[in-house]
This record gives structure tokens, sequence and C-alpha cells, in this order.
């Protein structure tokens, strides 16, 4: 048994059993792969992959068992090598972080800033994508950390610490008809505008129609869009009454814009970090984690990892 039989039954299900994807991840050949999949089969003494003549067609009831294994044995060999190296080079290396497009444009530039300052060595990688798209990032190995505000806490093999709490604000263009109501806005009032907020999964928007369900309302969603910025810039042509997260907003920067405060209509959301159960992490990634949430030290992150690990 060896590492490259590991990969190529990892790689196998990763690319849909399609042996030609597999050799391309892998630099091989095809016959190659079925080699290194047949030699793992036969000391087994076990079939992983269910097969239609020469096309593999999924797993077995006994791959399905033995592949999460497999996973742990790979990831292991990945956290032996980063060891070696958080002992032989301190100082560089790189780091991947996955985030969402607001997490990426308003939460993190001061943070990946700060970063660069104390270990300018490091190559720092920021991935972007949906909540989904991060956790998928972080259960493949492709990102060492990841944060969002929406989905990661569904995914029992990442452990998820909370960062940061805020809330949603109602934007619209100078002389809107909702700015010359006295009273704080309603959701009632709401739904006589159009509206422009987040894609569904996106920046608390499960809080945004958690809201409207609960009175039984049916908002007239009319654009939405992964980042602020884009609400904010139909929202200024008056194509609707924007909803944001609060983070996103600068007073000086959105001069075109009027804000309303929206934290009494919509459930105040969390942010979180997450990292893949029983991923080693280098000494400069818990600095980037403190650096974003100087709460989460270290001791902290250690310990929610050993207990929430040995929870699972």
């Amino acid at each position: 048994m060896n590492f490259q039989q590991l990969r190529a039954v990892r790689e196998t299900v990763r690319c849909g059993f399609n042996l030609t994807g597999v050799a391309a991840q892998l630099y091989t050949s095809q016959p190659g792969v079925s080699r290194q999949i047949r030699e793992l089969e036969e000391e087994l003494g076990v079939e992983i992959f269910a097969r239609a003549g020469k096309r593999l067609t999924g797993l077995t009831g006994p791959g399905a068992a033995l592949l999460p294994i497999v996973e742990r044995l790979l990831l292991d060999c990945e956290n032996l090598k980063r060891a070696g190296q958080e002992f032989t080079s301190r100082m560089d290396g790189r780091l991947s972080v996955a985030a969402t497009h607001s997490q990426a444009r308003y939460a993190l530039p001061h943070v990946v800033r700060d970063f660069r300052a104390l270990f300018p060595q490091v190559t720092l990688h920021l991935h972007q994508g949906s909540p989904k798209q991060v956790a998928e990032m972080l259960l493949s190995g492709e990102a060492d950390i990841g944060v969002a505000t929406e989905a990661l806490a569904h995914y029992p093999q990442l452990v998820t610490l909370p960062c940061y709490r805020w809330t949603h604000s109602i934007i619209v263009p100078p002389g809107h008809p909702l700015l010359a109501y006295q009273e704080p806005v309603t959701l009632q009032q709401l739904i006589e505008f159009p509206i422009i907020t987040y894609d569904v999964g996106y920046t608390g928007r499960a809080h945004i129609d958690d809201a409207f369900a609960r009175e039984g309302l049916h908002p007239n969603v009319v654009l939405t869009a992964m980042d602020a910025d884009v609400i904010k810039t139909y929202v200024e042509l008056g194509m609707g009454v924007g909803i944001v997260a609060s983070v996103a907003l600068d007073a000086e920067r959105d001069q075109q814009l009027r804000i309303l405060d929206a934290r009494h209509l919509f459930e105040i959301n969390l942010t979180r970090l997450a990292i893949r159960r029983g991923t080693w992490l280098r000494g400069y990634a818990y600095r980037f984690i403190e650096t974003f949430v100087p709460t989460l030290t270290r001791e902290v992150v250690e310990k929610a990892l050993v207990e929430l690990h040995s929870v699972g």
C-alpha cells in the first residue's frame, strides 16, 4: 500500500469516476491509475469501485466505508509534511484563505495587510466563492482557513469558530419615499418597493427571507447579487431598495446613498471562521486567525480543534 494508490482512490471519487480526469490531476496515465486502484483492491481483498466493463460507475459498499479512512490517511500525510516545515522554516510558506465576496471585500483587507507586514515571506492565496464553495475548498484541502456567514456550520467535517456579529441596513437614493417615514421602517413598508439584495445563501440572505416569511409577506426581489457594491450600483440607478450588510457601508464612499437601520427587522448574523477537522496549521496560520479575531488565540483554536475532534 502506498500514498499514490490512496490518491488515485480519492481523485477518482472527486473526478466523478472519470479516470482520464484522475490521470490529469495526478500527472500520470489512465492505465497507471487503473493499476494503482487494482493493486490496492487486491491488497485489501475488496473491490472499492463498482464497474460496468472497464468503466468505474461508483463506490461499492466497502469502498464507501474505506473512503473516509483514505481521506484521513492523506490528510495525516499532509499534516506530517506541514509539521516538518513548521520546524525547518517557520517564517515562510503559503497560506490559503477562502472567503465570500463580502468578507474578502470588507472584513479581510486590513487583516491581509497586517499579516503581510508580519510575514512578508508567506505567500497568501485568497480565494472567493459562495459559502458552499468555501466549505468545499476547505474539505478538498485547497484552503486552510475559511470565512463566511452562512453554510459553514452545516458541515460536521469542519470546526467553526465565531468571528463577529453584524446586522443589515437598508439603502435608498436621496429623496426616496422611505425617507419620509418618521418611525423606523417596517417590513410592510418595504414590500411596497422593488428590493435588491444578496443571492440566496449569501451574506445573511436567509435571515432576510425568514423575516418576511414570518409575517406572511412576499417581497418583490427584482435583482440579486453576491457583492454589496453591485447592489449599491443598482440602487443608485433607482431600480429598487437595497438590503445589504451594515459592514459593507461607508458614509464617505457611499455619499450617493441614504442609509436606514434595519437591525430591528432582521436577525443578527454571525460570521464564522472554519478549519477542516484534523488539519495541521502552521504557526503563521494561527497568527492570521488572531489578527482577524484577537480573541481566537492559538490556544483557543487548538482547544476547539481537540474538543470537537474528540466529540467526532
